[in-house]
């Protein structure tokens, strides 16, 4: 719709399911300096956003809670996040609090990496299910054999790539450090189709993609918070992501 260039930006703001009001300055100076109505980029933004969190909500719905006495007391306000220590309102992708330098590690992620692997963990359960009949199996040996792979690891491929980024820095470090092995492919050029290699590999380049979308994110979003960003890097370059 727009230039490649504010496209890609406003992608990278959209990673997490949220866009801040730094996020919005910089969305909203872009187009105004290429001669984009700034009323109608307003509301493409937020029909956007309201697709990215459609979207994600479909992929990762969280289980019923029960009812509560009173509602939980939240450290979310909108696009931004209160401090537990001193009150003040901070960016909700922030780490550190720009008041008192108050660290955001106790905060809960949208969701977390536990969700993540049971979601995938269920996908594996319905491939012993499927190779249980014959019908099944032929059905996931033709896909294959078309170069498409089986059905059970196309939609673990759509679960990695459209679930939410976490946005606090604990929660964002463990998601690395428990995605980078996956982002790996494993054997040599011998090797690499081997049956105990192969369907790790096939999952490896979605992996790869969502840990570059984090560290993407941690980039536009944590320039304050160098020490947490240069740990983020770290991990980006073991895979290849600069």
């Amino acid at each position: 719709m727009y230039n490649e260039q504010l496209e890609n930006l406003i992608e990278m703001a959209l990673m997490d399911g949220e866009l801040t009001e730094k996020e919005k300055q910089v969305l909203f100076k872009k187009a105004e300096g290429l001669g984009v109505d700034l009323d109608e980029f307003e509301m493409v933004l937020e029909a956007r956003l309201f697709a990215k969190n459609k979207a994600d909500a479909a992929i990762a719905t969280p289980p019923a809670q029960p009812a509560a006495p009173a509602a939980p007391k939240s450290d979310k306000f909108g696009d931004v996040k209160k401090c537990p220590a001193c009150g003040a309102m901070a960016e909700s992708f922030k780490t550190k609090c720009p008041d008192c330098g108050h660290e955001f590690s106790n905060v809960g992620a949208n969701v977390s990496i536990e969700k993540l692997f049971k979601l995938l963990n269920d996908c594996e359960s319905e491939r012993k299910e499927q190779s249980s009949s014959i019908t099944g199996a032929i059905g996931s040996l033709m896909a294959q054999a078309h170069g498409g792979g089986d059905k059970v690891t196309l939609k673990k491929k759509s679960i990695i790539s459209g679930f939410p980024i976490p946005n606090t820095k604990d929660d964002i470090l463990e998601f690395l450090s428990t995605a980078l092995p996956n982002a790996k492919q494993k054997g040599n050029l011998f090797t690499k189709q081997q049956p105990e290699n192969k369907s790790h590999n096939d999952l490896a380049p979605t992996w790869k993609s969502k840990c570059e979308q984090i560290i993407m994110k941690a980039k536009f979003s944590m320039k304050e918070d160098k020490k947490t960003l240069e740990e983020i890097m770290a991990y980006g370059k073991e895979i290849g992501i600069k």
